[in-house]
């Protein structure tokens, strides 16, 4: 699965599934435009991937902010010429009852996890209409699925990356451009580690596979999606998470 001569970008780079990401790629080949908030975090990460003789370079972003995204994506787009896979991996959190739910908390995972994804695919397609080639996969997750109880943003959210991923797939089809999601189930994951020890252990007995995943394993199926292998599959919604939803 060589992604030589390809030119990545992920956001939400710095740490968890996409740093994972951003080296799965890098050691496939790719360059990666790593992009997240945390410049000292990005500059690890390309210290990483450089010494494994990797190419990286680090774009400071916060995908929440329209201006920002189109303005880092128009320096990375210069500098490197295109853009040939997006990764829409950027999220957050912010977890409550619906009924205590502020709306400003609904607003910001709304538009970090779902506003965000459109606004880089929206930033890239040119590049990739023009070369007929492209491949854009959106990071959502089991529960943007099956819903969970106290994260009905967070849930919409990544169902609504679900309905993103299906549409643009039929409208860019014929270019040669196909767009995935990977839906991820328990992930080991700084998201992940601030959860409590009941909840782990009531996650880990409707997992079959009796663990919590790693973004290791998501990364894999990422880098997959990424390659011509995949070049007939789009549309579709790949799930990595040990058997905890099925069908």
């Amino acid at each position: 699965m060589s992604l030589s001569g390809r030119v990545a970008l992920v956001t939400g780079a710095s740490q968890g599934i996409g740093r994972a990401c951003a080296l799965k790629l890098a050691a496939s080949g790719a360059t990666v435009a790593i992009a997240a908030r945390n410049q000292e975090k990005l500059t690890e990460l390309v210290q990483q991937i450089e010494a494994g003789d990797g190419k990286a370079f680090a774009f400071p972003i916060d995908v929440a902010d329209e201006e920002k995204v189109k303005t880092t994506f128009k320096a990375a787009l210069s500098q490197f010429g295109k853009i040939d896979i997006l990764i829409n991996n950027a999220g957050i959190t912010r977890d409550q009852l619906v009924m205590r739910m502020k709306r400003t908390d609904w607003d910001s995972v709304l538009n970090t996890n779902l506003t965000s994804a459109y606004l880089c695919i929206q930033q890239v397609i040119g590049s990739m209409l023009k070369q007929r080639w492209g491949r854009i996969i959106n990071i959502t997750s089991v529960f943007g699925q099956m819903g969970q109880a106290g994260q009905a943003n967070y849930a919409a959210s990544k169902a609504g990356l679900i309905g993103l991923t299906m549409a643009i797939a039929r409208e860019v089809g014929s270019r040669n451009i196909t767009c995935n999601a990977v839906a991820p189930g328990f992930i080991e994951t700084a998201m992940t580690s601030g959860f409590s020890d009941d909840f782990k252990q009531t996650a880990l007995k409707a997992i079959p596979l009796g663990r919590v995943g790693t973004p290791e394993e998501v990364a894999n199926v990422v880098a997959f999606l990424a390659s011509d292998e995949a070049a007939y599959i789009t549309g579709h919604v790949l799930n990595v998470n040990g058997g905890m939803l099925m069908g």
